[in-house]
């Protein structure tokens, strides 16, 4: 029988702060529900200072932040406050003033804003908070005389915005943020508006008087406002043009910088020979067009940090033991001999031995092993691993920068820039065939209109390479990957750029993490076997367990809804289990010789988890513990398997699922089992080299180097903000039944960009006959090349939108 404690849950109150159901009895201030005492205090705090317009601004939603996990112990952050620490988190100190920016993952609403920009209300030495939502970022000012940085996180942690801190935070130079395209952008506008007036005269007739007064003058105007534009603002399609010419590869960039050089050189003739109007405007124009495009790209990718390594995932202090004393210290200081205490759920943050405590160490995030592993004194607990249980004492035999964990990142994949197949694949395929038809174009102009009149054919021919410029062709590609990013981002799907979204289209291989990806981390399936247990006894069952840290033995606690009743003469055998006598009753749980239940066969996998459990003389039966698989997960495998995709599960568990697992994937799917990370990358990289374009689903460290060798690397988290390892894309957890969905989505935006480059040729196609029949003038240089941007900008965007509606993207998830 397969049971699950929450259909043993009456219905419960929700929590007044953060919307929880109240898993024990509710704790009451002012008539109002909490959950536990942290939201209490929270509330409480915010109503002795009049703040409670918190819980106003967001309509039928609870905004509070959950703080069961946010207990600060005491000098917890005292270490912020030493200089040398300031001085690498501070953004700007002086003596009167200190300013310093924080992550805060859990801002989610303008509730979340109000409160943080009102610290000041909380703490008189706080002068100013900023608040940038979409980077969940908060800027804070203070006085150091008047309050400590060290005060300010406590503060944060208490109602229930710790900001992220991390050892990357301590080393390293932070990385700067790129301005150039705001600079590049707002110079090619003022120049495109400004030439746009001054060409005015070459456009109406009732402007010849000013055009042969001031005609010359307002060319030489134009070509020093168009020269910035040239010089810098373009320069970067010229220079991307260039390195594909030298790889002996055309790409987009190329006939773009064909036609912007034509579009100058024959505008800066006609000028200085004085021999007809120019086209400065439309050169500005194309480019300020093509900026806005790259501007829109760039906003769209900063949304996330998607490069990091294993020192976003180390706290930034450790508990350090001197003389039995206990001093919080920075991780970065940590050397070896240094002993240091880890309390349950705390990461062991460089390879060090046990020296006192029950340890049992949870390597799921960096081996895969979703069993947390027992340890005894004197063994190597390596860096990376969580403790569960008990607080334990560890010797430092490694600096953090030489532990197992950095080993991880040693592999020469991820020494190397990623590249993607996806990369100009559309667009770099256009621009090569398109630069030759222009070509063609040109010189069949050429040759006809020689013989006829030099003049015409020498302006057929610099027509048709002014008019050919792709430039709105380059404008659909990042209008529709972009909105399509800020669709995928609307259901917390959040790529690195637009190139994944390619990449994500032409896949058809995706290989899978087991432990965190397709299971709940967090979540158990129990079932029992044996002599049937009643409520009394599964009772004096949790009775025992009441008492004892060991991960299985807190899991089956949770897992048993019964009453606790009283008892005595407990003990814990490490290794072996747990035993007490409840109401004179002798109860054993732990392995079938601890327990006495040798005899007992059971049909699963001798590999899977059991706990077997003997009351009194008499053998019980056993729990045996499996992995929950995510809902939906069955729906989602049959979807892709609907799409073609080959699929394939790689675990560093053993192969106790595997029964489970061809029930979902069936017998076709690769199942590997026993897999090191090593061995993860050897598998992406033995497909790519087989010709499949892989996706790679993971979760952990473990599986960082499979996400960085595969196509796309797709890191899935129960929260986006979190640490994540580098990788293509986040994706959040409940979010993941949608992944088939997303991929079908990214096809069907490609074919967006496809419709977006034929009305882009309808334009082209009208402007190289006018072109060729020596027709083509600024009025219809001003008239055509502007409609063809904004009709390629409304495709992208409308066509994109649209398909994002028919497949119900819009429904954005909270």
């Amino acid at each position: 029988m397969r049971e699950s404690a929450s259909t043993l849950v009456d219905e419960k109150e929700h929590c007044y702060h953060c919307g929880d159901e109240c898993d024990s009895t509710p704790l009451y201030s002012d008539e109002k529900a909490f959950c536990c005492t942290g939201c209490q205090a929270v509330y409480e705090l915010l109503y002795a200072n009049n703040l409670c317009t918190y819980y106003n601004l967001e309509a039928g939603e609870k905004p509070g932040v959950t703080v069961k996990s946010e207990e600060v112990q005491a000098n917890q952050f005292t270490y912020l406050d030493e200089p040398a620490t300031q001085n690498q988190l501070l953004t700007f100190q002086s003596e009167t003033l200190h300013k310093v920016l924080f992550q805060i993952p859990g801002m989610h609403c303008s509730s979340c804003i109000w409160l943080l920009e009102n610290l000041f209300k909380l703490d008189n030495g706080v002068i100013e908070s900023r608040v940038n939502f979409p980077r969940k970022e908060i800027s804070v000012s203070f006085h150091p005389q008047k309050t400590k940085l060290s005060n300010i996180v406590t503060l944060l942690h208490k109602i229930g915005y710790g900001p992220t801190l991390n050892l990357s935070d301590l080393t390293g130079k932070k990385k700067k943020r790129d301005y150039s395209i705001n600079l590049k952008l707002g110079l090619a506008g003022f120049c495109f508006g400004n030439t746009m007036l001054l060409a005015f005269p070459d456009y109406f007739a009732f402007g010849e008087e000013v055009k042969q007064e001031f005609g010359h003058f307002f060319g030489y105007v134009s070509i020093a406002l168009a020269l910035p534009v040239l010089l810098y603002s373009a320069r970067g399609f010229f220079e991307s043009a260039w390195q594909g010419l030298k790889q002996k590869h055309v790409n987009l960039d190329t006939p773009i910088s064909v036609g912007l050089a034509a579009l100058f050189l024959v505008s800066l003739w006609d000028i200085i020979s004085g021999k007809g109007p120019c086209y400065l405007d439309s050169f500005t124009g194309l480019v300020f067009f093509m900026l806005i495009g790259k501007y829109v790209q760039k906003t769209t990718y900063d949304a996330l940090a998607f490069d990091r390594d294993y020192k976003a995932y180390f706290p930034i202090s450790v508990t350090v033991l001197e003389k039995g004393q206990e001093k919080i210290t920075a991780v970065k200081d940590l050397t070896p001999s240094k002993r240091i205490r880890i309390r349950n759920h705390e990461l062991v943050p460089a390879d060090a031995i046990l020296l006192r405590g029950s340890a049992f160490i949870d390597y799921s995030f960096v081996s895969g092993e979703s069993v947390p592993v027992p340890k005894v004194a004197g063994e190597i607990i390596y860096a990376g691993g969580r403790q569960v249980g008990e607080s334990i004492e560890l010797e430092v035999i490694k600096d953090v920068s030489q532990s197992y964990l950095t080993q991880l990142w040693n592999n020469e994949v991820f020494q190397k820039e990623k590249s993607y197949f996806g990369v100009g694949t559309y667009a770099d395929k256009v621009g090569g065939w398109f630069i030759s038809v222009t070509l063609l174009i040109a010189l069949g102009a050429l040759v006809y209109w020689v013989p006829r009149e030099t003049d015409m054919a020498i302006k057929a021919f610099t027509s048709v390479l002014v008019i050919a410029c792709p430039c709105a062709l380059s404008l659909s590609t990042p209008f529709t990957l972009s909105n399509a990013l800020k669709i995928f981002g609307g259901q917390k799907f959040y790529l690195k750029n637009g190139d994944v979204a390619e990449t994500l289209a032409k896949a058809d291989t995706i290989v899978f993490d087991k432990t965190g990806t397709l299971t709940e981390s967090t979540q158990t399936d129990i079932t029992y076997q044996g002599n049937e247990l009643d409520d009394y006894n599964k009772s004096l069952v949790r009775s025992v367990l009441q008492h004892s840290t060991h991960p299985l033995s807190q899991g089956l606690y949770s897992f048993l809804t019964q009453k606790v009743r009283p008892g005595s003469e407990y003990g814990e055998v490490a290794g072996q289990g747990v035993q007490g006598k409840v109401e004179g009753v002798l109860v054993k749980i732990g392995s079938s010789s601890f327990a006495g239940s040798a005899q007992l066969m059971v049909g699963a996998s001798s590999l899977a988890t059991r706990v077997y459990v003997s009351i009194g003389d008499e053998y019980n039966g056993v729990f045996t513990f499996s992995n929950h698989y995510r809902e939906g997960l069955e729906q989602l495998v049959k979807e892709l398997k609907q799409q073609g995709k080959k699929l394939a599960v790689l675990s560093g568990d053993n192969d106790a699922e595997r029964t489970n697992l061809q029930r979902i994937f069936g017998y076709e799917a690769d199942l590997r089992f026993h897999q090191s990370p090593a061995d993860k990358l050897a598998y992406i990289e033995q497909l790519k080299k087989a010709g499949h374009k892989v996706i790679m689903v993971g979760d952990g460290l473990n599986d960082a180097g499979a996400l960085q060798m595969s196509d796309a690397g797709i890191s899935i988290t129960n929260s986006v903000n979190g640490f994540t390892p580098g990788c293509d894309a986040i994706l959040d957890s409940g979010s993941f039944t949608n992944f088939a969905k997303f991929l079908h989505f990214s096809r069907r935006s490609m074919n967006v960009i496809l419709g977006a480059f034929i009305v882009s040729f309808f334009y082209n196609v009208i402007g190289l006959t006018l072109a060729v029949m020596g027709k083509f003038t600024p009025v219809i240089s001003a008239i055509l090349m502007p409609i063809s941007t904004v009709s390629v900008v409304l495709c992208s965007v409308l066509g994109v939108r649209f398909v994002a509606y028919q497949m119900g993207l819009f429904k954005t998830k909270k």
